[in-house]
Protein backbone atom coordinates (compact mmCIF):
# COMPACT_ATOMS: atom_id res chain seq x y z
CA UNK A 1 0.00 0.00 0.00
CA UNK A 2 2.79 2.43 0.87
CA UNK A 3 4.56 1.54 -2.35
CA UNK A 4 1.43 2.41 -4.30
CA UNK A 5 1.16 5.73 -2.48
CA UNK A 6 4.72 6.66 -3.46
CA UNK A 7 4.20 5.40 -6.97
CA UNK A 8 1.11 7.56 -7.39
CA UNK A 9 3.12 10.66 -6.59
CA UNK A 10 5.92 9.54 -8.89
CA UNK A 11 3.64 8.67 -11.79
CA UNK A 12 2.06 12.08 -12.14
CA UNK A 13 5.35 13.95 -11.99
CA UNK A 14 7.16 11.53 -14.30
CA UNK A 15 4.38 11.70 -16.86
CA UNK A 16 3.63 15.41 -16.53
CA UNK A 17 5.84 16.75 -19.34
CA UNK A 18 3.87 14.57 -21.76
CA UNK A 19 0.57 15.40 -20.07
CA UNK A 20 1.47 19.09 -20.34
CA UNK A 21 2.21 18.78 -24.05
CA UNK A 22 -1.03 16.90 -24.71
CA UNK A 23 -3.28 19.19 -22.67
CA UNK A 24 -1.38 22.49 -22.99
CA UNK A 25 -0.23 22.72 -19.35
CA UNK A 26 2.85 24.26 -17.67
CA UNK A 27 4.76 24.10 -14.37
CA UNK A 28 2.04 26.13 -12.65
CA UNK A 29 -0.48 23.41 -13.48
CA UNK A 30 1.88 20.75 -12.12
CA UNK A 31 2.19 22.70 -8.89
CA UNK A 32 -1.59 22.98 -8.64
CA UNK A 33 -2.12 19.26 -9.25
CA UNK A 34 0.40 18.35 -6.57
CA UNK A 35 -0.78 21.00 -4.13
CA UNK A 36 -4.49 20.17 -4.30
CA UNK A 37 -3.75 16.47 -4.03
CA UNK A 38 -1.88 17.16 -0.81
CA UNK A 39 -4.50 19.61 0.51
CA UNK A 40 -7.20 16.99 -0.03
CA UNK A 41 -5.08 14.57 1.98
CA UNK A 42 -5.08 16.80 5.08
CA UNK A 43 -8.57 15.79 6.32
CA UNK A 44 -8.60 12.33 4.75
CA UNK A 45 -5.39 11.10 6.43
CA UNK A 46 -6.84 11.30 9.98
CA UNK A 47 -10.19 10.10 8.58
CA UNK A 48 -8.63 6.86 7.29
CA UNK A 49 -7.01 6.29 10.70
CA UNK A 50 -10.38 6.91 12.38
CA UNK A 51 -11.99 4.40 10.01
CA UNK A 52 -9.25 1.88 10.82
CA UNK A 53 -10.08 2.26 14.52
CA UNK A 54 -13.82 1.82 13.91
CA UNK A 55 -13.42 -1.20 11.59
CA UNK A 56 -9.91 -2.61 11.17
CA UNK A 57 -6.61 -1.43 9.75
CA UNK A 58 -6.81 -4.03 6.98
CA UNK A 59 -10.24 -2.79 5.90
CA UNK A 60 -9.01 0.80 5.76
CA UNK A 61 -5.91 -0.15 3.75
CA UNK A 62 -7.92 -2.19 1.24
CA UNK A 63 -10.46 0.58 0.71
CA UNK A 64 -7.83 3.31 0.41
CA UNK A 65 -5.80 1.42 -2.17
CA UNK A 66 -8.76 0.23 -4.24
CA UNK A 67 -10.58 3.57 -4.31
CA UNK A 68 -7.34 5.38 -5.13
CA UNK A 69 -6.66 2.99 -7.98
CA UNK A 70 -10.10 3.55 -9.48
CA UNK A 71 -9.58 7.32 -9.45
CA UNK A 72 -6.15 6.83 -11.05
CA UNK A 73 -7.73 4.90 -13.89
CA UNK A 74 -10.36 7.63 -14.34
CA UNK A 75 -7.58 10.26 -14.48
CA UNK A 76 -6.24 8.49 -17.55
CA UNK A 77 -9.48 9.34 -19.38
CA UNK A 78 -9.23 13.11 -18.67
CA UNK A 79 -9.77 15.39 -21.66
CA UNK A 80 -8.87 18.65 -19.94
CA UNK A 81 -7.12 20.11 -16.94
CA UNK A 82 -10.25 20.32 -14.77
CA UNK A 83 -11.06 16.62 -15.05
CA UNK A 84 -7.41 15.64 -14.60
CA UNK A 85 -7.16 17.82 -11.49
CA UNK A 86 -10.34 16.34 -10.02
CA UNK A 87 -9.36 12.69 -10.37
CA UNK A 88 -5.68 13.08 -9.39
CA UNK A 89 -6.81 14.99 -6.29
CA UNK A 90 -9.27 12.25 -5.33
CA UNK A 91 -6.62 9.62 -6.02
CA UNK A 92 -4.17 11.34 -3.67
CA UNK A 93 -6.85 11.77 -1.00
CA UNK A 94 -7.58 8.04 -1.07
CA UNK A 95 -4.03 6.72 -1.22
CA UNK A 96 -2.82 8.91 1.64
CA UNK A 97 -4.59 6.52 4.01
CA UNK A 98 -1.81 3.96 3.65
CA UNK A 99 1.04 6.02 5.08
CA UNK A 100 0.02 6.72 8.71
CA UNK A 101 -1.54 3.28 9.13
CA UNK A 102 1.55 1.53 7.74
CA UNK A 103 3.84 3.48 10.07
CA UNK A 104 1.67 2.64 13.07
CA UNK A 105 1.74 -1.06 12.12
CA UNK A 106 5.55 -0.95 11.89
CA UNK A 107 5.67 0.59 15.38
CA UNK A 108 3.50 -2.26 16.68
CA UNK A 109 5.65 -4.95 15.06
CA UNK A 110 9.13 -3.90 16.25
CA UNK A 111 10.81 -2.65 19.41
CA UNK A 112 12.40 0.78 19.61
CA UNK A 113 15.86 -0.59 18.79
CA UNK A 114 14.59 -2.40 15.69
CA UNK A 115 12.20 0.19 14.28
CA UNK A 116 14.86 2.09 12.36
CA UNK A 117 15.81 -1.06 10.44
CA UNK A 118 12.16 -1.96 9.81
CA UNK A 119 11.23 1.52 8.57
CA UNK A 120 14.36 1.59 6.41
CA UNK A 121 13.48 -1.69 4.74
CA UNK A 122 9.83 -0.71 4.24
CA UNK A 123 10.66 2.69 2.75
CA UNK A 124 13.50 1.23 0.72
CA UNK A 125 11.27 -1.37 -0.89
CA UNK A 126 8.55 1.24 -1.41
CA UNK A 127 10.74 3.69 -3.26
CA UNK A 128 12.66 1.01 -5.14
CA UNK A 129 9.33 -0.05 -6.57
CA UNK A 130 8.61 3.55 -7.50
CA UNK A 131 12.10 3.97 -8.99
CA UNK A 132 11.68 0.92 -11.21
CA UNK A 133 8.15 1.66 -12.34
CA UNK A 134 8.90 5.36 -13.01
CA UNK A 135 11.09 4.80 -16.11
CA UNK A 136 8.79 1.96 -17.20
CA UNK A 137 5.74 4.21 -17.06
CA UNK A 138 7.71 6.94 -18.87
CA UNK A 139 8.18 4.58 -21.83
CA UNK A 140 4.48 5.03 -22.57
CA UNK A 141 5.21 8.68 -23.42
CA UNK A 142 6.74 7.53 -26.68
CA UNK A 143 3.28 6.67 -27.95
CA UNK A 144 0.43 8.98 -28.87
CA UNK A 145 -1.49 9.72 -25.64
CA UNK A 146 0.89 7.30 -23.91
CA UNK A 147 0.49 9.12 -20.60
CA UNK A 148 -3.03 7.72 -20.42
CA UNK A 149 -1.66 4.17 -20.47
CA UNK A 150 0.72 5.20 -17.71
CA UNK A 151 -2.11 6.43 -15.48
CA UNK A 152 -4.18 3.33 -16.20
CA UNK A 153 -1.21 1.16 -15.24
CA UNK A 154 -0.72 3.00 -11.96
CA UNK A 155 -4.42 2.73 -11.15
CA UNK A 156 -4.36 -0.99 -11.89
CA UNK A 157 -1.34 -1.51 -9.64
CA UNK A 158 -3.15 0.28 -6.79
CA UNK A 159 -6.23 -1.92 -7.16
CA UNK A 160 -4.01 -5.02 -7.24
CA UNK A 161 -2.22 -3.83 -4.09
CA UNK A 162 -5.57 -3.59 -2.32
CA UNK A 163 -6.33 -7.21 -3.20
CA UNK A 164 -2.90 -8.30 -1.93
CA UNK A 165 -3.51 -6.54 1.41
CA UNK A 166 -6.94 -8.19 1.67
CA UNK A 167 -5.42 -11.66 1.29
CA UNK A 168 -1.98 -11.37 2.90
CA UNK A 169 -2.05 -8.67 5.60
CA UNK A 170 -2.20 -9.81 9.24
CA UNK A 171 -2.49 -7.07 11.87
CA UNK A 172 -0.27 -7.61 14.95
CA UNK A 173 -2.55 -5.48 17.14
CA UNK A 174 -1.97 -2.06 18.68
CA UNK A 175 0.78 -2.19 21.31
CA UNK A 176 2.11 -5.59 20.21
CA UNK A 177 5.75 -4.44 20.29
CA UNK A 178 5.29 -3.34 23.93
CA UNK A 179 4.17 -6.84 24.85
CA UNK A 180 0.42 -6.39 25.21
CA UNK A 181 -1.44 -6.11 21.90
CA UNK A 182 -5.05 -5.05 21.98
CA UNK A 183 -6.19 -7.55 19.39
CA UNK A 184 -5.64 -8.66 15.83
CA UNK A 185 -8.16 -6.25 14.37
CA UNK A 186 -5.91 -3.30 15.23
CA UNK A 187 -8.49 -1.43 17.31
CA UNK A 188 -7.73 0.14 20.68
CA UNK A 189 -11.09 1.52 21.76
CA UNK A 190 -11.83 -1.22 24.31
CA UNK A 191 -8.46 -0.79 26.06
CA UNK A 192 -7.16 2.76 26.03
CA UNK A 193 -9.87 4.84 24.29
CA UNK A 194 -8.72 7.51 21.87
CA UNK A 195 -10.58 10.77 22.47
CA UNK A 196 -10.43 14.24 20.95
CA UNK A 197 -8.72 15.44 24.13
CA UNK A 198 -6.04 12.73 23.91
CA UNK A 199 -5.34 13.55 20.27
CA UNK A 200 -5.09 17.27 21.05
CA UNK A 201 -2.64 16.37 23.82
CA UNK A 202 -0.17 15.36 21.11
CA UNK A 203 0.43 19.06 20.48
CA UNK A 204 1.68 19.44 24.03
CA UNK A 205 4.58 17.05 23.38
CA UNK A 206 7.55 19.36 22.62
CA UNK A 207 9.38 16.83 20.41
CA UNK A 208 6.27 16.14 18.36
CA UNK A 209 5.67 19.87 17.84
CA UNK A 210 9.24 20.40 16.65
CA UNK A 211 8.95 17.46 14.25
CA UNK A 212 5.78 18.95 12.77
CA UNK A 213 7.50 22.31 12.25
CA UNK A 214 10.41 20.46 10.69
CA UNK A 215 8.10 18.96 8.07
CA UNK A 216 7.14 22.48 7.01
CA UNK A 217 10.82 23.13 6.23
CA UNK A 218 11.42 19.82 4.47
CA UNK A 219 12.40 21.25 1.11
CA UNK A 220 13.69 17.95 -0.20
CA UNK A 221 10.09 17.02 -1.01
CA UNK A 222 10.26 19.34 -4.02
CA UNK A 223 12.72 17.23 -6.02
CA UNK A 224 10.15 14.49 -6.56
CA UNK A 225 7.61 17.02 -7.84
CA UNK A 226 9.69 19.21 -10.16
CA UNK A 227 12.83 17.15 -10.73
CA UNK A 228 11.80 15.73 -14.11
CA UNK A 229 10.21 19.01 -15.20
CA UNK A 230 13.46 20.82 -14.30
CA UNK A 231 15.56 18.51 -16.46
CA UNK A 232 13.16 18.84 -19.38
CA UNK A 233 12.48 22.60 -19.34
CA UNK A 234 15.79 23.97 -18.02
CA UNK A 235 18.35 21.37 -19.09
CA UNK A 236 16.83 20.38 -22.43
CA UNK A 237 16.40 16.62 -22.00
CA UNK A 238 13.46 14.69 -23.42
CA UNK A 239 10.79 13.37 -21.05
CA UNK A 240 11.96 9.77 -21.43
CA UNK A 241 15.64 10.68 -20.94
CA UNK A 242 14.97 12.87 -17.91
CA UNK A 243 12.90 10.11 -16.30
CA UNK A 244 16.03 7.93 -16.18
CA UNK A 245 17.16 9.82 -13.04
CA UNK A 246 14.31 8.26 -11.05
CA UNK A 247 16.21 4.97 -11.07
CA UNK A 248 19.46 6.21 -9.46
CA UNK A 249 17.36 8.39 -7.15
CA UNK A 250 15.52 5.27 -6.05
CA UNK A 251 18.74 3.30 -5.63
CA UNK A 252 20.20 6.11 -3.53
CA UNK A 253 16.99 6.21 -1.49
CA UNK A 254 17.14 2.45 -0.96
CA UNK A 255 20.75 2.59 0.23
CA UNK A 256 19.88 5.55 2.47
CA UNK A 257 16.83 3.97 4.09
CA UNK A 258 18.08 0.44 4.57
CA UNK A 259 21.65 1.44 5.44
CA UNK A 260 20.45 4.18 7.74
CA UNK A 261 18.24 1.78 9.66
CA UNK A 262 21.19 -0.47 10.48
CA UNK A 263 23.52 2.46 11.17
CA UNK A 264 20.93 3.95 13.52
CA UNK A 265 21.25 0.91 15.79
CA UNK A 266 24.98 1.61 16.06
CA UNK A 267 24.33 5.32 16.75
CA UNK A 268 21.86 4.39 19.51
CA UNK A 269 24.49 2.29 21.23
CA UNK A 270 27.20 4.90 20.86
CA UNK A 271 25.09 7.92 21.85
CA UNK A 272 21.81 6.59 23.33
CA UNK A 273 19.76 9.72 23.97
CA UNK A 274 20.89 12.31 21.43
CA UNK A 275 22.57 10.41 18.60
CA UNK A 276 19.38 10.16 16.53
CA UNK A 277 18.94 13.91 16.53
CA UNK A 278 22.49 14.62 15.30
CA UNK A 279 22.05 11.92 12.68
CA UNK A 280 18.86 13.57 11.41
CA UNK A 281 20.54 16.98 11.31
CA UNK A 282 23.44 15.65 9.24
CA UNK A 283 20.93 14.18 6.77
CA UNK A 284 19.45 17.65 6.15
CA UNK A 285 22.91 19.18 5.57
CA UNK A 286 23.94 16.34 3.24
CA UNK A 287 20.84 16.75 1.10
CA UNK A 288 21.32 20.53 0.88
CA UNK A 289 24.90 20.04 -0.34
CA UNK A 290 23.86 17.44 -2.94
CA UNK A 291 20.96 19.62 -4.15
CA UNK A 292 23.20 22.67 -4.50
CA UNK A 293 25.77 20.74 -6.54
CA UNK A 294 23.21 18.94 -8.68
CA UNK A 295 20.80 21.76 -9.56
CA UNK A 296 22.75 25.02 -9.53
CA UNK A 297 25.26 24.13 -12.25
CA UNK A 298 24.93 23.01 -15.88
CA UNK A 299 26.37 19.62 -16.86
CA UNK A 300 26.54 17.86 -20.22
CA UNK A 301 24.80 14.51 -20.42
CA UNK A 302 22.24 12.86 -18.21
CA UNK A 303 24.89 10.70 -16.49
CA UNK A 304 26.19 13.36 -14.11
CA UNK A 305 22.63 14.28 -13.14
CA UNK A 306 22.04 10.62 -12.34
CA UNK A 307 24.93 10.80 -9.86
CA UNK A 308 23.54 13.86 -8.10
CA UNK A 309 20.01 12.43 -8.09
CA UNK A 310 21.40 9.31 -6.45
CA UNK A 311 23.05 11.48 -3.77
CA UNK A 312 19.83 13.42 -3.21
CA UNK A 313 17.94 10.12 -3.01
CA UNK A 314 20.39 8.95 -0.36
CA UNK A 315 20.04 12.18 1.63
CA UNK A 316 16.25 11.99 1.47
CA UNK A 317 16.23 8.27 2.23
CA UNK A 318 18.09 8.67 5.52
CA UNK A 319 15.16 10.60 7.01
CA UNK A 320 12.37 7.99 7.47
CA UNK A 321 14.61 5.53 9.29
CA UNK A 322 15.36 8.20 11.89
CA UNK A 323 12.35 10.52 12.12
CA UNK A 324 9.70 7.76 12.42
CA UNK A 325 11.39 6.14 15.45
CA UNK A 326 11.91 9.62 16.94
CA UNK A 327 8.16 10.27 16.82
CA UNK A 328 7.17 6.75 17.87
CA UNK A 329 9.33 6.97 21.00
CA UNK A 330 7.49 10.02 22.35
CA UNK A 331 3.87 8.89 21.69
CA UNK A 332 1.91 6.19 23.54
CA UNK A 333 0.83 3.22 21.36
CA UNK A 334 -2.89 3.99 21.03
CA UNK A 335 -2.17 7.48 19.68
CA UNK A 336 0.54 6.59 17.17
CA UNK A 337 -1.85 6.16 14.26
CA UNK A 338 -3.32 9.63 14.79
CA UNK A 339 0.15 11.05 15.49
CA UNK A 340 1.41 9.81 12.14
CA UNK A 341 -1.80 10.93 10.44
CA UNK A 342 -1.40 14.49 11.73
CA UNK A 343 2.35 14.59 11.15
CA UNK A 344 2.46 12.96 7.71
CA UNK A 345 -1.05 13.54 6.35
CA UNK A 346 -1.52 17.08 7.67
CA UNK A 347 1.82 18.80 8.21
CA UNK A 348 3.77 16.97 5.52
CA UNK A 349 0.98 17.44 3.01
CA UNK A 350 0.74 21.12 3.95
CA UNK A 351 4.46 21.43 3.22
CA UNK A 352 4.04 19.61 -0.09
CA UNK A 353 1.10 21.80 -1.03
CA UNK A 354 2.80 25.08 -0.09
CA UNK A 355 6.06 24.19 -1.78
CA UNK A 356 4.42 22.76 -4.89
CA UNK A 357 1.94 25.59 -5.40
CA UNK A 358 4.41 28.39 -4.66
CA UNK A 359 7.22 26.74 -6.62
CA UNK A 360 4.97 26.13 -9.60
CA UNK A 361 4.05 29.80 -9.78
CA UNK A 362 7.54 31.13 -9.03
CA UNK A 363 9.08 28.77 -11.56
CA UNK A 364 7.26 30.62 -14.32
CA UNK A 365 9.03 33.87 -13.38
CA UNK A 366 12.25 32.93 -11.55
CA UNK A 367 12.88 29.52 -13.06
CA UNK A 368 12.92 26.16 -11.31
CA UNK A 369 16.68 26.40 -10.62
CA UNK A 370 16.24 29.51 -8.45
CA UNK A 371 13.31 27.92 -6.62
CA UNK A 372 15.39 24.81 -5.97
CA UNK A 373 18.14 26.93 -4.40
CA UNK A 374 15.87 28.54 -1.82
CA UNK A 375 13.71 25.52 -1.02
CA UNK A 376 16.11 22.57 -1.30
CA UNK A 377 19.25 24.29 -0.05
CA UNK A 378 18.42 27.24 2.22
CA UNK A 379 15.29 25.73 3.80
CA UNK A 380 17.06 22.44 4.44
CA UNK A 381 19.87 24.17 6.31
CA UNK A 382 17.29 26.05 8.38
CA UNK A 383 15.62 22.71 9.08
CA UNK A 384 18.88 21.29 10.40
CA UNK A 385 19.22 24.28 12.73
CA UNK A 386 15.63 23.88 14.02
CA UNK A 387 16.24 20.24 14.92
CA UNK A 388 18.86 21.33 17.46
CA UNK A 389 15.95 21.83 19.90
CA UNK A 390 15.40 18.06 19.95
CA UNK A 391 18.66 17.53 21.83
CA UNK A 392 16.81 18.91 24.86
CA UNK A 393 13.22 17.76 24.31
CA UNK A 394 13.51 14.23 22.92
CA UNK A 395 15.24 12.49 25.87
CA UNK A 396 12.65 13.92 28.30
CA UNK A 397 9.65 13.02 26.12
CA UNK A 398 10.91 9.48 25.46
CA UNK A 399 11.46 8.87 29.19
CA UNK A 400 7.92 10.10 29.90
CA UNK A 401 6.40 7.49 27.54
CA UNK A 402 8.53 4.69 28.99
CA UNK A 403 7.34 5.66 32.47
CA UNK A 404 3.68 5.63 31.40
CA UNK A 405 4.01 2.15 29.86
CA UNK A 406 5.83 0.81 32.94
CA UNK A 407 3.08 2.16 35.21
CA UNK A 408 0.42 0.51 33.07
CA UNK A 409 2.19 -2.85 33.26
CA UNK A 410 2.70 -2.53 37.02
CA UNK A 411 -1.00 -1.85 37.55
CA UNK A 412 -2.07 -4.68 35.28
CA UNK A 413 -3.42 -2.39 32.56
CA UNK A 414 -2.84 -3.07 28.86
CA UNK A 415 -0.20 -0.80 27.33
CA UNK A 416 -2.58 0.29 24.58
Amino acid sequence: MSAVDNTEGSATTVLFPSIGTALGLNSGHLGMITALGKVASVPTGPLWVWLAGRTSRRTALVLASTIGGVFGILAGFAQGFGTLLLFTTLMAAALIGGSPIANAVIADCFTDRERGKAVGIMCGVTNSFAAVIGPVVALFTGFSDGWRYGMWTIGGVAVLAGLVVLVAFKDPGVGASEGQPTGTDGTAAEKQPVTVASVLALFRIPTYTVMMLSRLLSGHLLITVFGIQFLVTERGFSNATAAVVTLPFGIGYLVGTVGSGYLLAFVDRLWPERGRVSYLQLAQVFFAAAAFSGTQFHYSGIGIYCVFWALMGFGQGVNPSVNRPLVTAVVVPELRGQAFAIWLSVFETMAWALFALAAGQLAETLGIQEVFFWVMVVFMLLNAALLTVLHTTHPKDARRVRTVLEERRASGQPVA
